[in-house]
């Protein structure tokens, strides 16, 4: 099992592979579109994320004590991005979660590439993510 750190250093190895943006986009809408669809049964509302301008869904499955993530956005570079997270955060405990150091978005220039807008959908998803890592802790601790 890879941590979260080695997984981190897999996405900034991928994205070293491009020097221009546009490649790297390319490669977060190509993400995206190899991804399967979520199942409909986890778009809902309540599985919405807020603060988003495109409509991304976040689903959070506990499996022996490591969260499952799944998501899904109706915009393609966002679906992208929110993938890189499932892909870094995903199979790992509530604990490994909630203490990463998600150095990544700014290695791999994400944070100075996206627009305003996408940056906070960005922060939106990660907070969404940190979120349900504290609800399943809690659940643990009782």
């Amino acid at each position: 099992m890879k941590t979260i750190n080695e997984l981190q250093d897999e996405v900034i190895e991928e994205f070293n592979d491009f020097d221009d943006w546009m490649d790297k986009y390319q490669l977060l809408i190509d993400l995206g579109s190899e991804e399967k669809p979520l199942p409909e049964e986890y778009k809902t509302d309540q599985n919405l994320i807020d603060g988003c301008q495109s409509r991304v869904w976040l689903q959070a499955d506990l499996k022996d004590g490591k969260i499952i993530f799944q998501a899904e956005s109706d915009a393609l570079i966002v679906k992208g991005i929110v993938l890189l997270l499932v892909r870094v955060l995903s199979d790992h405990t509530p604990d490994e979660i909630l203490n990463a150091d998600l150095y990544f978005i700014e290695r791999i220039g994400l944070k100075e590439h996206l627009s305003p807008t996408r940056s906070n959908g960005l922060l939106a998803m990660l907070k969404q993510m940190k979120m349900y890592a504290l609800a399943f802790k809690a659940k643990e601790n009782q």
